[in-house]
């Protein structure tokens, strides 16, 4: 009896490290893919993480859009109507993309404050805007209101 004991003792164990071991691994994979959304005035107040995927939404803001002559570069500002951050991408933007529209971009923001956009993601009707961006732009809506 002792020895059935002991044997369901140390399977009980390895199957404790087992699960153990995957859930650790399972966390580290989903730490390094995901991607935290931030507001252009969570950007400025310098929470986003410098260097590390990331995703940054708002409306591009009036008369900010300028594109590269000789490239695909396009520079353009996004706000929350509180803030704005300075986005840089190269590439071929959405159909939908334009002034006063929300957005949502996915990069990395560099050393100098500027995000440089791997993706840029439009609204894709009238109607829609993105969930995290809607929060942003009712959050700082009400910030500067109680101010």
């Amino acid at each position: 009896m002792r020895a059935k004991r002991k044997r369901r003792l140390i399977l009980s164990g390895l199957l404790l490290v087992g699960i153990g071991t995957a859930v650790t691994l399972t966390l580290l994979a989903l730490n390094k893919n995901i991607n935290l959304f931030y507001t252009p005035t969570q950007v400025e107040a310098g929470e986003a993480p410098v260097n590390q995927s990331i995703r940054v939404g708002g409306l591009v803001e009036k008369g900010s859009v300028s594109r590269d002559k000789k490239g695909l570069t396009v520079r353009f500002k996004v706000t929350d109507t509180a803030r704005t951050v300075a986005i840089e991408y190269t590439g071929i933007l959405p159909d939908l993309f334009r002034e006063g529209q929300g957005i949502v971009a996915q990069g990395r923001l560099n050393e100098r404050g500027v995000f440089i956009a791997d993706t840029v993601l439009a609204k894709h009707d009238e109607n829609y805007m993105p969930p995290e961006v809607a929060d942003a732009l009712q959050t700082a809506k009400a910030m500067r209101v109680t101010k």
